[in-house]
């Protein structure tokens, strides 16, 4: 069942509602600050936060970026009472086409191994699993 979704990009002012949306659907860390996320997203033009609303209500956001080689995906949430409405259909379709404008060759994400459910969703969508392993080392001392 499909709803009809406006897409936008967030402005600072939308800071703590998608921030809220995206501690409601999971998606955030306790070694990551998903507030300076949104900030450093929103601090330059590689990047953005894409926010979903339906009947002026807050129904999902997506961080997406462009290092200059792929595209990146990070925090697609949907408020859990209106996930299966085709917001996050809606919300990957904007970042692929945000993506697009600015000639980005790819698209990449990662999804912890164990989420079935999110798989699942992204496999519907034609993404495919990458012959690729994400290496990583913090470098904030946490």
């Amino acid at each position: 069942m499909g709803v009809t979704h406006t897409l936008r990009e967030a402005t600072a002012a939308d800071e703590a509602a998608v921030v809220a949306l995206w501690q409601a659907a999971g998606l955030t860390r306790p070694w990551n600050d998903p507030n300076a996320d949104f900030r450093m997203a929103q601090g330059t033009p590689a990047s953005c936060v894409l926010v979903a609303e339906h009947a002026g209500d807050m129904a999902g956001a997506v961080m997406v970026g462009f290092d200059g080689h792929r595209g990146w995906v990070y925090y697609l949430g949907v408020d859990p009472a209106r996930q299966r409405t085709g917001t996050g259909r809606a919300l990957m379709a904007a970042a692929e086409d945000w993506l697009k404008a600015r000639d980005c060759p790819k698209i990449m994400f990662m999804v912890r191994s164990d989420n079935l459910a999110t798989k699942a969703f992204y496999a519907a969508l034609g993404y495919e699993s990458q012959a690729v392993e994400t290496l990583g080392r913090r470098l904030d001392g946490r």
